[in-house]
C-alpha cells in the first residue's frame, strides 16, 4: 500500500524570535557543531541522531503558545541531561521529576522537556478484514 500521508514526524517546529541566537543555544544545547546555513533568512535545520530533525523558525514569531511541551529529548541519563541544562544556564530548569523528565525554556520561553523513559513502541495498524 502505498501511504500519501506517512505516520512519522519528518520534523518538529519551534518557534523563535532570533534564528542565529536560537541556532547557537540549540547547538550548545545538543552539544553539535554549528554548521549549515540559515535557509530563507528563518529557518536553521537541526538533525537528529534518529528521529524528526528539529526546525527553528523565526518568520511571524509571535512567542510560544503552550504551556505544555510539546515534544521531548531523549536521553539515557536524566542527571547528566540535567546537569547539563544548569551548566549552560537553561532557563526554569527543573527539578528531576518522577519518572526521569526535566523541564525548562529556551531562550524564548518555549518549554521543553528532557525524559529517560524507554521508546515508544512503533504504532501497528491492525489489517482490516474486507466486508
Amino acid at each position: 500500500m502505498n501511504e500519501v500521508i506517512k505516520s512519522e514526524i519528518g520534523a518538529v517546529f519551534i518557534p523563535v524570535s532570533d534564528i542565529e541566537a536560537s541556532r547557537d543555544w540549540y547547538c550548545r544545547l545538543l552539544n553539535q557543531p554549528v554548521h549549515g546555513e540559515i535557509l530563507f533568512g528563518h529557518l536553521f535545520v537541526i538533525p537528529m541522531q534518529s528521529g524528526p530533525a528539529l526546525v527553528l523558525d523565526s518568520k511571524n514569531f509571535t512567542g510560544p503558545q503552550n504551556s505544555k511541551p510539546l515534544f521531548h529529548f531523549n536521553s539515557d541519563s536524566i542527571e547528566t541531561a540535567h546537569a547539563h541544562l544548569l551548566a549552560i544556564g537553561a532557563k526554569d530548569t527543573s527539578q528531576i521529576q518522577e519518572g526521569g523528565f526535566v523541564t525548562f525554556k529556551d531562550p524564548d520561553h518555549n518549554l521543553l522537556m528532557i525524559a529517560d523513559v524507554p521508546p515508544a513502541e512503533p504504532y501497528k495498524a491492525k489489517a482490516v478484514e474486507a466486508v
